[in-house]
């Protein structure tokens, strides 16, 4: 049964009426007092609660209700609805622990889909037992996630409870922990399976382009805009949108993104019209986002709009157990990608791995053992063969720490980078084109156009 608390009569009327066409019994209350006791004597499943009992329209009143719901029933889901909405009222909500927060009038589909979640994660925390790493491979398709430590099989356990639902869901965790994997398992496990799953990596879209990746546009809304161009919202219709380095977009941006994220409404550049999109929105950052709310660098509003459910991915130095798994799963592959099928890595190895920092996480990892692959002609790899492409990795990542903009040009950068490679790999020619990626001929071209001294190797 849905409580409904607001004085309007006719909102009352009108949210009882659509309730009973969803299929869903409710019940009334004009007031904190009935509330109350409609909570005390009825099995109420979920709470759509108005922000205003009085002549005031500051929202004090529904806060206030929503303490004493929350002080009395925790676990139960409570909707905001207001008039009257603010940013800082809905922020204000969602801290004290309000499931959503609708803007009246309201769209009935948007709230409906809104109520269903609030429902679907209530019944989800009474979920009995956790299950076995076997169980949740064989009900959901975890064989690609892999690792058996514990912090990963409460990720794994969460997907399991969180994916049939439409809950916004946040990802957080260092570059190379498996976000996406994660945002891909929670789509498959949903009911949006066979539709789009759409990835957008927000930390590649400038402000600038941001409306035009996002939303589409018209032929001739802009100066380039020579042909239509539909946007990532519209192709992930009735999916799932995966916005990836969501810590990494402008504040401009955000806003922007906010609005399609709580009206579920957006307007084609170029094109009046506002359009309707149904999607499940799955965020994931490497970033601290509370440090960068705290110093104006991201929405606390949006924060909240995103962070229904939160899935933490544990670095790989805190799951040290785990690498030999992986390792032994990457060379596995290998072993049939590369027909080496006696390739094998000895246990002395496994525990000098499992030593390293890897910073890079899981990705670090799975490029140090194809490297060492590739590049080792013993079936039965070593400390060794993997300590040299350690080195080289690590060159190759302190190349990647970028000077500010306008310290140096692209010659010079490139002339950096080509010199410490002949440095560290003493000249040979053959090592630094592969630690740079070039063929032989085009470094003999770069060391000629540079005056870098070598010898010509036969």
């Amino acid at each position: 049964m849905i409580l409904i608390i607001d004085d309007d009569i006719a909102v009352c009327a009108s949210l009882n009426l659509l309730l009973k066409q969803e299929g869903f019994k409710s019940i009334k209350a004009h007031g904190p007092e009935e509330a109350l006791k409609h909570l005390k004597e009825k099995p109420i499943a979920a709470v759509l609660l108005d922000m205003n009992f009085s002549m005031e329209t500051t929202g004090d009143d529904g806060l206030a209700m929503l303490q004493q719901i929350k002080k009395s029933y925790p676990m139960l889901p409570v909707i905001l609805m207001t008039g009257w909405g603010s940013i800082k009222l809905a922020v204000e909500g969602m801290k004290l622990g309000a499931t959503d927060f609708i803007n009246k009038p309201w769209d009935n589909e948007h709230l409906m889909r809104s109520l269903r979640t609030a429902l679907d994660l209530s019944d989800e925390q009474d979920t009995p037992g956790a299950m076995t790493r076997k169980r949740l491979n064989e009900k959901y398709g975890f064989e690609n996630i892999v690792g058996e430590d514990p912090q990963l099989l409460e990720v794994l356990q969460t997907i399991a409870r969180v994916s049939r639902t439409d809950a916004s869901v946040l990802i957080i965790g260092e570059s190379g922990t498996g976000k996406e994997l994660i945002a891909e398992a929670i789509h498959e496990n949903s009911p949006r399976k066979h539709k789009a799953f759409v990835k957008v990596n927000l930390g590649g879209i400038s402000s600038s382009l941001f409306e035009s990746e996002m939303f589409g546009h018209k032929r001739g809304a802009f100066t380039d805009a020579r042909s239509d161009r539909v946007g990532r919202f519209e192709l992930a219709d009735k999916g799932t949108i995966f916005l990836d380095e969501i810590g990494d977009l402008d504040l401009n941006s955000q806003v922007k993104l906010l609005r399609v994220l709580q009206d579920r409404k957006y307007e084609v550049l170029g094109d009046s019209r506002t359009r309707a999109v149904d999607l499940r929105v799955v965020c994931a950052t490497n970033r601290d986002l509370r440090e960068m709310i705290a110093s104006n660098k991201f929405r606390e509003d949006l924060f909240y709009r995103i962070n229904l459910i939160i899935i933490r991915l544990p670095p790989l130095r805190e799951r040290s157990e785990d690498i030999p798994i992986l390792a032994n799963y990457f060379l596995k592959n290998l072993k049939e990608i590369y027909s080496r099928p006696k390739l094998q890595i000895d246990k002395k190895t496994y525990n000098w791995l499992k030593s390293l920092p890897l910073p890079g996480n899981i990705r670090e990892l799975k490029n140090l053992i194809e490297r060492a692959v590739l590049l080792s002609e013993s079936d039965s790899l070593g400390i060794k063969d993997f300590e040299q492409h350690l080195e080289e990795q690590r060159l190759a990542n302190t190349a990647l720490n970028l000077p500010a903009v306008g310290a140096l040009s692209i010659d010079e950068m490139e002339l950096s980078m080509i010199k410490n490679a002949m440095n560290f790999h003493q000249n040979n020619i053959s090592r630094v084109a592969k630690a740079l990626g070039l063929s032989r001929g085009t470094l003999y071209r770069k060391l000629e156009k540079y005056n870098i001294p070598y010898e010509t190797q036969n």
